[in-house]
């Protein structure tokens, strides 16, 4: 057994396409699938069931990508503890986020102890966030709400209000404070379905008698104040997510505890390198920080 073949079966497995995993590895068809037929000799069993180009994992293939997917992370925890020894001054973190919008702050903060050390950040719903973690894909999620798991580690690191965001000309413009009920006939503008605060949101509003209509749903939470601010709807938007904007007034919500928890992720069984270490120091001082402000 070869590790190209292990490399080729994951890709395969996961997308369940001969073109799309070819594609993805940058090799031909042919070469794709005379790899996983050479594997499937060595093993003795078939690994997928096969309907045109489509494959799909039977009984063989998933217990297969259980094993595979270990050996493999292993060998990548192992390649990765090497490149730190060995120059740990230099490296790339990957990153994940359902909530962007304290990133640049602390990735600002980050740079100025490890000036050399790159980023690979990406914006994903829960369950996308899910999936690389299970992977030990990431270095560290940041996320909301917390995710729980066997072989995941999570540390709540901040508590966040949720506010009403309405533009300047809007009835409730003149309030400090309102009520859920007082929502229920309001258009609004959010996130998509799947990221966090979206989901918290409905289900608070569902339990209270209403559910939010929605004229704008999209995955860009930094273009919600815009959209507030041309009075197309208004918002629900996180206190670390708001913006100094002299035409959006922010509303806190009455008799609700209308928070989202912040939480810092990573997979127990991956490496964690000294860069990386420090960056969970950042995060963790950085919300320290901002707790102590909104007090």
């Amino acid at each position: 057994m070869e590790l190209l073949q292990l490399k080729y079966f994951l890709a395969v497995a996961r997308l369940e396409h001969v073109t799309e995993a070819a594609r993805s590895l940058h090799v031909t068809q042919s070469s794709l699938s005379k790899t996983i037929q050479r594997l499937e000799e060595d093993l003795g069993v078939p690994l997928f069931d096969r309907i045109g180009r489509k494959l799909r994992l039977n009984e063989f293939g998933s217990r297969f990508l259980r094993r595979a997917e270990k050996a493999l992370f292993e060998l990548e925890q192992g390649k990765q503890e090497l490149s730190d020894l060995s120059s740990p001054e230099y490296g790339t973190l990957e990153l994940a986020v359902t909530t962007a919008s304290t990133l640049p702050n602390i990735l600002r903060e980050f740079r100025k102890k490890q000036p050399y050390i790159q980023f690979h950040v990406q914006m994903l719903t829960t369950l996308e966030m899910v999936t690389l973690l299970h992977r030990g894909e990431v270095d560290f999620c940041l996320s909301s709400p917390p995710i729980q798991g066997d072989d995941i580690e999570c540390q709540i690191v901040f508590i966040d209000p949720i506010l009403v965001a309405v533009p300047k000309g809007h009835r409730l413009a003149d309030r400090r404070s309102v009520s859920l009920t007082e929502l229920r006939d309001e258009w609004f503008v959010g996130v998509k379905r799947g990221y966090g605060t979206r989901d918290l949101v409905d289900s608070i509003c569902k339990s209270v008698g209403f559910v939010p209509k929605y004229v704008y749903e999209g995955d860009e939470p930094a273009r919600l104040s815009t959209l507030v601010e041309a009075e197309i709807g208004i918002a629900f938007i996180p206190s670390t997510a708001r913006f100094s904007q002299e035409h959006i007034i922010y509303l806190q919500v009455e008799n609700h505890e209308l928070v989202r928890e912040i939480a810092l992720l990573w997979h127990r069984s991956r490496y964690i390198s000294r860069a990386a270490l420090e960056f969970r120091e950042v995060v963790v001082e950085y919300f320290e920080t901002l707790s102590k402000q909104t007090i």
